[in-house]
Protein backbone atom coordinates (compact mmCIF):
# COMPACT_ATOMS: atom_id res chain seq x y z
CA UNK A 1 0.00 0.00 0.00
CA UNK A 2 2.82 2.33 1.11
CA UNK A 3 6.49 2.02 0.95
CA UNK A 4 7.26 5.24 2.40
CA UNK A 5 10.71 5.54 4.53
CA UNK A 6 11.29 9.11 5.78
CA UNK A 7 14.77 11.05 5.32
CA UNK A 8 17.29 10.98 7.51
CA UNK A 9 17.10 12.41 10.70
CA UNK A 10 13.41 13.09 9.44
CA UNK A 11 10.86 13.92 12.77
CA UNK A 12 7.13 13.17 13.09
CA UNK A 13 4.71 15.76 13.74
CA UNK A 14 2.85 13.69 16.14
CA UNK A 15 4.90 10.15 16.02
CA UNK A 16 5.23 8.01 13.65
CA UNK A 17 1.54 6.96 12.13
CA UNK A 18 0.56 3.78 12.54
CA UNK A 19 -1.42 2.53 9.78
CA UNK A 20 -2.66 -1.24 10.68
CA UNK A 21 -6.03 0.24 11.51
CA UNK A 22 -6.83 1.75 8.01
CA UNK A 23 -4.74 -0.76 6.21
CA UNK A 24 -7.71 -3.30 7.52
CA UNK A 25 -10.28 -0.66 6.63
CA UNK A 26 -8.63 -0.67 2.78
CA UNK A 27 -8.64 -3.99 2.49
CA UNK A 28 -12.48 -4.56 3.55
CA UNK A 29 -13.97 -1.84 2.06
CA UNK A 30 -11.93 -1.03 -1.11
CA UNK A 31 -13.61 -1.26 -4.44
CA UNK A 32 -10.91 -1.19 -6.67
CA UNK A 33 -8.01 -3.65 -6.65
CA UNK A 34 -5.83 -2.10 -9.56
CA UNK A 35 -2.76 -4.71 -11.19
CA UNK A 36 0.42 -4.01 -9.60
CA UNK A 37 2.32 -1.68 -11.81
CA UNK A 38 -0.49 -0.15 -13.22
CA UNK A 39 -0.59 3.23 -13.21
CA UNK A 40 -3.49 3.35 -11.09
CA UNK A 41 -1.26 1.59 -8.62
CA UNK A 42 1.76 4.13 -9.09
CA UNK A 43 -0.60 6.89 -8.57
CA UNK A 44 -2.52 5.29 -5.72
CA UNK A 45 1.08 4.40 -3.72
CA UNK A 46 2.83 8.00 -4.84
CA UNK A 47 -0.54 9.75 -2.97
CA UNK A 48 -0.51 7.69 -0.42
CA UNK A 49 3.20 8.06 0.69
CA UNK A 50 2.99 12.05 -0.07
CA UNK A 51 -0.21 11.28 2.65
CA UNK A 52 2.40 9.58 4.81
CA UNK A 53 4.89 12.31 4.37
CA UNK A 54 2.68 15.40 5.13
CA UNK A 55 3.10 14.10 8.84
CA UNK A 56 6.97 15.23 8.73
CA UNK A 57 7.42 18.12 11.33
CA UNK A 58 9.98 19.80 8.51
CA UNK A 59 9.94 20.29 5.07
CA UNK A 60 13.31 19.92 4.06
CA UNK A 61 12.87 16.17 4.83
CA UNK A 62 10.15 15.92 2.34
CA UNK A 63 11.26 13.93 -0.91
CA UNK A 64 7.65 12.87 -2.52
CA UNK A 65 7.42 16.91 -3.31
CA UNK A 66 9.32 19.31 -4.92
CA UNK A 67 9.52 21.54 -2.25
CA UNK A 68 10.52 24.49 -3.99
CA UNK A 69 7.20 24.25 -6.85
CA UNK A 70 4.88 22.93 -4.56
CA UNK A 71 1.22 24.72 -3.74
CA UNK A 72 -2.19 22.68 -3.18
CA UNK A 73 -5.58 23.81 -3.70
CA UNK A 74 -9.01 23.02 -2.73
CA UNK A 75 -11.77 23.45 -5.63
CA UNK A 76 -9.48 25.83 -7.83
CA UNK A 77 -8.80 28.53 -4.63
CA UNK A 78 -5.80 30.17 -3.16
CA UNK A 79 -3.24 27.55 -3.48
CA UNK A 80 -1.00 27.10 -0.07
CA UNK A 81 2.97 25.82 -0.69
CA UNK A 82 4.68 23.27 0.95
CA UNK A 83 5.74 25.65 4.54
CA UNK A 84 2.10 26.67 5.21
CA UNK A 85 0.78 22.48 4.10
CA UNK A 86 2.94 21.74 6.53
CA UNK A 87 1.71 24.59 9.09
CA UNK A 88 -1.52 24.00 8.85
CA UNK A 89 -1.73 20.32 7.79
CA UNK A 90 -2.73 18.58 4.76
CA UNK A 91 -6.07 17.48 6.35
CA UNK A 92 -7.10 21.27 7.24
CA UNK A 93 -6.28 23.07 4.30
CA UNK A 94 -8.06 20.16 1.66
CA UNK A 95 -11.18 21.12 4.26
CA UNK A 96 -10.90 24.63 4.93
CA UNK A 97 -13.54 26.38 6.28
CA UNK A 98 -16.95 24.92 6.70
CA UNK A 99 -20.24 25.90 8.74
CA UNK A 100 -19.18 22.92 11.06
CA UNK A 101 -15.66 22.96 11.31
CA UNK A 102 -12.65 25.78 11.07
CA UNK A 103 -9.31 24.97 9.57
CA UNK A 104 -7.94 28.22 10.20
CA UNK A 105 -9.05 27.63 14.09
CA UNK A 106 -7.77 24.44 14.20
CA UNK A 107 -4.11 23.78 14.88
CA UNK A 108 -2.61 20.94 12.97
CA UNK A 109 -2.40 18.63 15.45
CA UNK A 110 -6.08 19.63 16.57
CA UNK A 111 -7.23 18.87 13.63
CA UNK A 112 -5.40 15.28 13.24
CA UNK A 113 -6.93 14.19 16.38
CA UNK A 114 -10.21 15.53 15.96
CA UNK A 115 -10.62 13.13 12.64
CA UNK A 116 -8.96 10.47 14.02
CA UNK A 117 -11.19 10.16 16.60
CA UNK A 118 -14.00 10.65 14.31
CA UNK A 119 -12.94 7.30 12.42
CA UNK A 120 -11.08 5.21 15.16
CA UNK A 121 -10.75 2.30 12.47
CA UNK A 122 -9.05 4.95 9.78
CA UNK A 123 -10.01 7.27 7.13
CA UNK A 124 -8.87 5.04 4.05
CA UNK A 125 -8.67 6.17 0.24
CA UNK A 126 -8.17 4.54 -2.85
CA UNK A 127 -7.55 5.96 -6.71
CA UNK A 128 -10.77 5.00 -8.56
CA UNK A 129 -10.21 6.06 -12.01
CA UNK A 130 -7.14 7.62 -13.72
CA UNK A 131 -7.95 10.17 -17.04
CA UNK A 132 -4.49 10.97 -17.86
CA UNK A 133 -0.83 10.46 -17.23
CA UNK A 134 1.92 12.24 -16.65
CA UNK A 135 2.91 15.23 -15.75
CA UNK A 136 -0.75 16.09 -15.38
CA UNK A 137 -2.17 13.28 -13.60
CA UNK A 138 -5.96 13.84 -13.59
CA UNK A 139 -7.84 10.68 -11.46
CA UNK A 140 -10.99 9.88 -9.47
CA UNK A 141 -10.50 9.14 -5.49
CA UNK A 142 -12.86 7.79 -2.65
CA UNK A 143 -12.10 8.70 1.02
CA UNK A 144 -14.01 5.93 2.90
CA UNK A 145 -14.36 5.35 6.79
CA UNK A 146 -16.88 4.12 9.62
CA UNK A 147 -18.39 7.08 11.54
CA UNK A 148 -17.83 4.95 14.95
CA UNK A 149 -16.13 7.48 16.85
CA UNK A 150 -16.98 11.23 18.41
CA UNK A 151 -16.09 14.24 16.13
CA UNK A 152 -16.33 17.81 17.87
CA UNK A 153 -17.05 20.99 15.71
CA UNK A 154 -16.05 24.29 15.52
CA UNK A 155 -18.03 25.28 18.26
CA UNK A 156 -16.70 22.52 20.81
CA UNK A 157 -19.84 20.36 21.11
CA UNK A 158 -18.89 16.72 20.31
CA UNK A 159 -21.05 14.12 18.11
CA UNK A 160 -21.03 10.74 18.49
CA UNK A 161 -20.86 8.42 15.52
CA UNK A 162 -23.72 6.13 14.02
CA UNK A 163 -21.52 3.79 12.81
CA UNK A 164 -22.28 4.06 8.88
CA UNK A 165 -19.50 4.59 6.37
CA UNK A 166 -18.90 7.65 5.22
CA UNK A 167 -17.75 7.77 1.51
CA UNK A 168 -16.42 10.82 -0.31
CA UNK A 169 -15.44 10.86 -4.15
CA UNK A 170 -13.36 13.53 -6.11
CA UNK A 171 -11.24 14.86 -8.05
CA UNK A 172 -7.72 15.37 -8.12
CA UNK A 173 -4.90 16.73 -11.01
CA UNK A 174 -1.64 16.13 -9.91
CA UNK A 175 1.13 18.00 -11.74
CA UNK A 176 4.56 16.01 -11.35
CA UNK A 177 7.63 15.95 -12.62
CA UNK A 178 9.87 13.58 -14.91
CA UNK A 179 11.26 11.43 -11.82
CA UNK A 180 7.56 11.30 -10.45
CA UNK A 181 7.98 14.53 -7.63
CA UNK A 182 4.67 16.20 -7.02
CA UNK A 183 4.83 20.01 -8.14
CA UNK A 184 1.01 20.88 -7.20
CA UNK A 185 -1.92 19.48 -6.12
CA UNK A 186 -5.39 20.58 -6.93
CA UNK A 187 -8.37 18.92 -4.80
CA UNK A 188 -12.07 18.94 -6.13
CA UNK A 189 -14.85 18.01 -3.90
CA UNK A 190 -17.78 19.21 -1.34
CA UNK A 191 -16.06 19.73 2.39
CA UNK A 192 -19.66 19.81 3.53
CA UNK A 193 -20.23 16.05 2.47
CA UNK A 194 -17.45 15.31 5.11
CA UNK A 195 -17.92 17.22 7.68
CA UNK A 196 -21.42 17.72 7.69
CA UNK A 197 -22.50 13.69 8.45
CA UNK A 198 -19.91 13.90 11.21
CA UNK A 199 -21.93 16.82 13.21
CA UNK A 200 -25.35 15.48 12.83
Amino acid sequence: IRDYQPALGAKWRSGRPDYAAVNKLYFEHRVMNHAEGSLEALIQKLMKNWDVECRLASTDKWQTMDVSKFKAALNGGCPFNAQLLSDMSHANVLIGETPEYSATASSAEAGMKNFGAAFPEGFAWEVLEVFSGPPNVTFKWRHFGKMNGTFKDKHGKEHKGNGEMLNIIGLCIAKVSEDLKIESVDVYYNPNDLVRPLAT
